[in-house]
């Protein structure tokens, strides 16, 4: 892989969070947020075209795809804008009490 997919995955991980948070109805009704499924062994992809993707990957490459790949900053947002973009903010979206800051009401 290159380091161009390695930051693909993150943003297709990244898309499965937004596509949650694009439905103000599950939020009104979920109490916690929920935790992301991610499995070692896969890449997730958002591809040039806007759609998502997963690869199973194996670990002959292992070195190669970490050598372009950073760390996501713990207490980052992923997000789909109104323009179908998907955006990161690292800034606070919680408020004092845990809840999301950005949500409905």
């Amino acid at each position: 892989m290159t380091r161009t997919s390695t930051k693909t995955a993150m943003g297709a991980a990244a898309l499965l969070v937004a596509a949650a948070l694009a439905a103000p109805s599950a939020l009104a009704q979920a109490a916690a947020p929920t935790p992301w499924e991610l499995k070692t062994d896969m890449g997730y992809g958002y591809g040039k075209d806007g759609k998502t993707f997963s690869y199973k990957m194996g670990t002959n490459n292992a070195g190669l795809l970490l050598k372009g790949a950073k760390k996501v900053p713990k207490g980052t947002l992923f997000f789909i804008g109104q323009n179908g973009q998907l955006y990161m903010r690292t800034g606070p979206y919680l408020e004092g009490d845990g809840k999301f800051m950005f949500g409905p009401g």
